[in-house]
């Protein structure tokens, strides 16, 4: 796993790095000081994992994952956590307390593990697309569906919740992992929190900020975010 770590305390960087040295998957491709240099690297080398101070100089570590319109799975790791519940609702991986308790990140570890040996409750390594079927998996319940009846994904924390037909299941899978094992032709990335089933949008309108908002069969009204509302028009602009 590319990795990248956030941090103004050059000492915590080190600690950090020390830390995670056990871990043999996962790799450190860089360290920034700030959000400014933080955000460059994340665009430019799309790493799988960021550990991430909050309180830094000039931009906070929360205002630099509410920027990012498809982040990588972010672990904060600060000495506060009255910034707890803000940073889920961002959809952080995992938020860590400072100084780092090994167990706690072998715990973090073990689930980054898990998720990336198993394709979660989606069964199937292909990329999923128009007439493929797919074994979703919640609990005691199972569907097996066409991915066609997928009006779309939304993100719940490290969850993703599945919209098809009445029914809302839960797997335990990132939206960033379906994005890439879901048909780009099928399936579009709206936003941080939502990836929509194209075959189910039946009105788009100009939004706020220079953004769309498309309207879903089922009646849902979903925001296209400013990026990617240029790369909606990009790819479907005659």
């Amino acid at each position: 796993m590319k990795t990248i770590i956030v941090d103004d305390e050059r000492l915590a960087r080190e600690e950090l790095k020390m830390l995670l040295s056990e871990y043999s998957e996962i790799e450190i491709i860089g360290e920034y000081k700030n959000t400014i240099e933080a955000k460059d690297a994340i665009e430019k080398h799309s790493p799988d994992l960021v550990f991430m101070d909050i309180q830094m100089p000039g931009e906070t570590g929360l205002e630099l994952l509410g920027k990012i319109s498809n982040p990588p799975r972010t672990i904060f790791v600060t000495a506060y956590d009255e910034y707890a519940i803000k940073a889920f609702e961002l959809n952080a991986y995992d938020y860590l307390m400072k100084p780092i308790d090994p167990e706690r990140l072998q715990e973090v570890y073990n689930r980054l593990s898990e998720e990336n040996k198993t394709p979660a409750s989606v069964e199937n390594s292909d990329v999923l697309g128009t007439g493929d079927k797919v074994l979703i998996k919640d609990g005691d319940k199972v569907w097996f569906i066409k991915v066609d009846d997928i009006r779309y994904f939304e993100s719940e924390g490290n969850y993703v919740k599945v919209h098809f037909e009445k029914f809302r299941p839960l797997i335990l899978r990132s939206l960033n992992s379906l994005e890439s094992r879901t048909d780009g032709k099928l399936f579009f990335r709206a936003n941080r929190k939502y990836i929509i089933n194209l075959n189910h949008v039946v009105n788009v309108e100009s939004w706020f900020n220079g953004g769309l908002q498309v309207e879903l069969s089922c009646g849902t009204k979903i925001e296209i975010s400013r990026r990617q509302t240029i790369k909606f028009k990009d790819q479907f602009s005659l």
